[in-house]
């Protein structure tokens, strides 16, 4: 699988056929040299969405449904677990997830029939629960920011999770979702150091600007919590105390992390990934994710899929929860949205 040329700005070069192709292609080197690295823009398709928000079960994340404004993401980030859904659209999990994207046009507009169905019932929803609503693309197409804006006239409680910094655009409607306790951040901080943070999340907020991310929105009475996602052993995870400190310091009111997971495609990008990038310590880096998993580079099992198993992941827990003792991270009191307040299209808005 592996690529002929580094791309500039991306996350990998490599695009491997999707696990439902019929066919597949290999690429080979002729032995021509290109000295440049090839650059690969940005493709946005507009779609019209027939439904907005997604329903799931699963016993071990903390909401029930989400909204995700795009599909595929420009930050590149080479471990994302969102790239197999890729493959659904007749598209690759490796290269075009990052330059090949989907914008849910109407979104907002969909978003709003559907809180108005008679059978809707209330409860947190979640933006950015596979794909970032705050990626570049969003600066243009405004979906994101719409959606919140129909959010907030029907007074509908929203958790945001993101590592883009164009958040703080929209700072007016979160202050206003703050003050009525309709809205909760989580800001993803992976790594403290600006060359990795380059290779691992190319096009996502560098950590400063992810850190004042976090004292802007505090400052501005909007709840934030911090997600160390991914951990990934000899990578970053001995950054783990300082990323929580960071993040303590710049105002976050809890945390939370996630062990690198490597579904499907993942597994072999992610593999090409340290070949290239950490070639002595590749190996060993794979070694310990086998050994978090049950020997597999990836197990989905409900309960530990999340925070792995086994003496690294055990390790990391225990390092976890001492961080978060320590700095106060613990407390998640000030992240209860209202859900009472709900008033549906065509309802009656009660005066606050």
């Amino acid at each position: 699988m592996s690529s002929l040329y580094p791309v500039r700005g991306r996350g990998t070069a490599s695009n491997p056929h999707n696990r439902f192709a019929p066919s597949q292609s290999v690429v080979e080197d002729d032995g021509w040299y290109q000295e440049v690295p090839l650059t690969q823009g940005t493709q946005v398709t507009s779609e019209t969405a027939k439904s907005i928000i997604t329903r799931n079960s699963s016993p071990d994340i903390p909401f029930d449904r989400s909204i995700n404004p795009y599909r595929g993401c420009e930050h590149g980030c080479i471990y994302c677990f969102a790239r197999p859904s890729h493959a659904y659209w007749d598209m690759s999990p490796g290269l075009d997830f990052e330059t090949k994207l989907i914008a849910k046009t109407n979104a907002a507009a969909l978003l709003e029939q559907q809180l108005s169905k008679p059978g809707y019932r209330c409860a947190p929803i979640t933006l950015g629960a596979n794909t970032d609503p705050y990626q570049p693309i969003e600066r243009e197409y405004r979906i994101t920011r719409a959606t919140l804006e129909v959010l907030l006239r029907y007074r509908h409680p929203v958790s945001i999770i993101t590592k883009g910094s164009l958040i703080l655009r929209d700072l007016d409607l979160l202050a206003e979702m703050a003050r009525l306790r309709l809205v909760s951040v989580f800001i993803s901080l992976t790594t403290l150091d600006d060359e990795l943070k380059c290779i691992l999340e190319p096009r996502a907020a560098a950590p400063k600007a992810r850190l004042r991310a976090i004292r802007v929105l505090r400052q501005a009475g909007v709840p934030v919590g911090v997600l160390c996602a991914p951990m990934i052993p000899m990578i970053n995870d001995s950054e783990l105390e300082a990323l929580l400190s960071e993040a303590k310091a710049a105002g976050a009111l809890s945390a939370s992390y996630v062990m690198l997971r490597l579904p499907l495609e993942v597994a072999p990008l992610f593999d090409e990934w340290l070949k290239t990038h950490y070639p002595q310590r590749a190996d060993h880096v794979m070694s310990l994710i086998r050994q978090s998993r049950g020997g597999a580079l990836y197990d989905s099992t409900f309960g530990s899929r999340m925070r792995g198993e086994g003496p690294f992941a055990d390790l990391l827990a225990q390092r976890y929860a001492l961080a978060i003792k320590r700095l106060g991270l613990n407390k998640r009191g000030g992240f209860a949205l209202d859900c009472d307040a709900f008033c549906p299209p065509g309802g009656q808005m009660s005066l606050l």
